[in-house]
């Protein structure tokens, strides 16, 4: 999701970055009614009304294809910084990518209870709504928003 930038010519040591996945002003609704499968777009819908109602935040594109709720600016020891949703989701053409923090206390517990899904480094993929149990997505939510805040209290 970075973009390597090199700010001075030949120098390996004064390297900069350049986030490609940044909040923009791009219409949510807009990107799902863009989403070619009917089944998908529902589900997609459905999912932005669970971390809407769970999170509180509204809706925001973060990049071309990532629909995020809340932000926090990270900074790592390394001095890389930058600003990502606190949660969100992609409606990908094979699945859904949910975007939940990681490193979160009882998060692999929770996640057996989710139902039918695939678990990444990163993101949680599943195929449909249906395929999960909703109370336990949104504990998830709910779990992720909470470690992230904590982890990152000058965040929204």
């Amino acid at each position: 999701m970075e973009t390597l930038i090199n700010t001075k010519k030949g120098s390996a040591t004064n390297l900069g970055y350049e986030l490609k996945t940044k909040q923009t002003d791009n219409s949510v609704i807009a990107f799902i009614e863009a989403v070619e499968n009917q089944k998908k777009r529902e589900d997609a819908y459905k999912l932005l009304e669970i971390f809407s109602e769970t999170t509180g935040y509204d809706a925001k594109m973060w990049g071309t294809s990532i629909i995020g709720f809340g932000s926090y600016h990270y900074r790592y020891a390394t001095g890389h910084e930058g600003d990502a949703p606190l949660v969100g989701f992609s409606p990908r053409k094979t699945n859904f990518s949910l975007y939940l923090a990681t490193g979160e206390p009882g998060r692999e517990e929770r996640l057996q209870k989710l139902g039918k899904h695939k678990a990444g480094k990163a993101c949680v993929y599943i195929n449909k709504i249906a395929d999960i149990n909703e109370d336990s997505l949104k504990q998830l939510i709910r779990e992720s928003v909470t470690f992230l805040l904590e982890m990152y209290p000058n965040s929204e």
